[in-house]
């Protein structure tokens, strides 16, 4: 089953039982901020995700019915089979993280994301600009390494010569290459800033 397909049913509404009020993008924070540190109480992972306790109930529960996480005293942790998920997630999106202030970045928060493979399928940028901004960003760049450059669709044929800390900080971060996608979402909160980037990377998945 693909990934998409995977997550997108974790996220639906099912009956009977209370309708859930996380989306896939939660999904993947939660697996991404698990991935990271391991077992963690319920009470940590609601805080650091930025959802009410009722939420992340229902979302962990939803998971462990999965058998892609496993709740304890101590707090919750990935599976085995949920492990193997995140990394094929990861496979895809390898790079999820918060970036400093540079030439492209106007919003006090700022993520980039990382999408193996997809430049062929972005065309002018606006569409994944909309995407993000539509999970609660204020903007985004959209950039394609294609040729051994960094360039931004209709802006820059060479981020490297027209804006060079920019790139620095891009390429230091990312490590792109050939035809790889990356968005920079920036908000004014982390959270919308992290909503926004994932957003607009899944719109480019078709993950198998």
């Amino acid at each position: 089953m693909s990934i998409k397909k995977i997550l997108n049913e974790l996220a639906s509404e099912k009956a009977p039982g209370p309708r859930p009020f996380f989306t896939v993008l939660d999904i993947i924070r939660l697996f991404k901020f698990l991935a990271v540190h391991g077992e963690t109480g319920r009470g940590k992972i609601s805080k650091s995700l930025g959802l009410g306790e009722g939420t992340i109930r229902t979302l962990l529960n939803r998971l462990t019915e999965a058998n892609l996480i496993v709740k304890s005293r101590s707090g919750c942790s990935l599976t085995s089979k949920g492990r193997e998920l995140w990394k094929r997630i990861e496979r895809i999106i390898p790079k999820i993280v918060e970036i400093e202030e540079n030439e492209l970045t106007f919003t006090p928060f700022n993520v980039a994301v990382l999408i193996k493979g997809c430049a062929e399928k972005v065309g002018s940028g606006m569409e994944q600009r909309d995407v993000a901004v539509a999970a609660g960003a204020k903007g985004a760049v959209i950039l394609l390494f294609k040729n051994n450059k960094l360039v931004i669709p209709g802006v820059s044929a060479n981020v490297e010569e027209d804006y060079p800390i920019a790139f620095r900080k891009i390429v230091h971060l990312m490590n792109p290459e050939e035809n790889d996608v990356i968005i920079i979402s920036g908000a004014d909160t982390l959270r919308k800033a992290e909503y926004g980037a994932i957003a607009s990377a899944w719109s480019l998945i078709n993950c198998s």
